[in-house]
């Protein structure tokens, strides 16, 4: 069972289902039905949960993948937050009025360390077990 990683992955698509509703919402406002039509805030949110979309299932599978293969829950706990935290900082940068630089970049390193432990948690206790 993946008891830890069900928390993670109903957190995680809970906001995955937030910033699509950012972009139909800024759609039906401007009646924009496809692309950005040249719109900067479409545009931010568009790639707000594009770039959500491309990272977060990743991360899902690889805690998935460590927690079965016996990873501690408090890891599991750890790297999950880890990820969460990194998605959330890095939606949130996107969504601001003028994009924090700053806080996007701690969300993709944040993302990118989740992703790597989860993946190296997932191999060595998967070879170790």
């Amino acid at each position: 069972m993946v008891v830890t990683t069900s928390i993670y992955a109903a957190v995680l698509t809970a906001l995955y289902i937030y910033l699509s509703f950012q972009v139909i919402g800024r759609r039906r406002g401007q009646q924009i039905s496809l692309g950005t039509g040249e719109d900067r805030l479409l545009e931010k949110r568009v790639r707000a949960h594009g770039n959500f979309a491309e990272y977060a299932p990743l991360g899902i599978v690889l805690l998935a993948l460590a927690e079965l293969n016996g990873a501690p829950a408090v890891a599991v706990h750890g790297l999950g937050l880890l990820l969460t935290a990194g998605r959330a900082m890095h939606a949130y940068a996107f969504l601001t009025r003028r994009m924090v630089f700053k806080l996007r970049v701690a969300g993709m390193v944040s993302t990118f360390a989740a992703l790597a432990f989860s993946a190296l948690a997932a191999l060595a206790y998967g070879l170790a077990g």
